[in-house]
């Protein structure tokens, strides 16, 4: 017995328009933060090899770079992966004659150079020996954007604040 297909009385919904949230407004154990930062520092501090077979496959290579990242509000230590990769899709104009875009494989450990403008989508807060570290899963996304008109206030780095797990007993 076949049934006719009814259209469904409460239609999708669409897209959520993404909240822009401030780095002073993070906090532990959060989530889902999009946010326009710029790099003020990115440091390579794990490189290891891939599979430990004697020769170094570049595309193997496990690569995490900490990056000072900052807006108007504050700073926060951002923790870019190479295991995280987006396509990036660039638009180029050349000489106002000719408008084409093109996209290109990305790692965000590459995309961290000091001095750019970065949106980071579906951030979260890990916490790392006590202090709080900015990160992206991989239902999150980073990307480069035109520089920012901002001036990052680097005395506010939320990264130095020191949190201490305190578990409440029930009496």
């Amino acid at each position: 017995m076949a049934t006719d297909a009814q259209p469904s009385a409460a239609a999708k919904p669409g897209l959520r328009k993404p909240v822009f949230v401030k780095v002073d407004s993070l906090k532990p154990g959060t989530y889902g933060h999009t946010l326009t930062a710029k790099v003020l520092e990115a440091n390579d501090v794990v490189q290891k090899g891939g599979s430990g077979s004697g020769a170094v496959n570049p595309a193997r290579q496990s690569r995490i770079a900490e990056c000072l990242i900052g807006d108007e509000t504050g700073t926060v230590l951002f923790t870019a992966r190479n295991d995280q990769a987006w396509n990036v899709n660039t638009s180029v104009d050349c000489e106002a004659q000719f408008d084409f875009s093109f996209n290109f494989f990305c790692l965000p450990v590459d995309l961290m150079k000091p001095g750019a403008t970065i949106i980071l989508r579906n951030s979260k807060i890990d916490m790392f020996k006590g202090s709080m570290r900015l990160a992206v899963d991989k239902w999150g996304r980073v990307e480069v954007t035109e520089p920012g008109s901002f001036e990052v206030k680097e005395d506010n780095n939320l990264s130095l604040v020191e949190y201490e797990l305190v578990n409440v007993a029930d009496e």
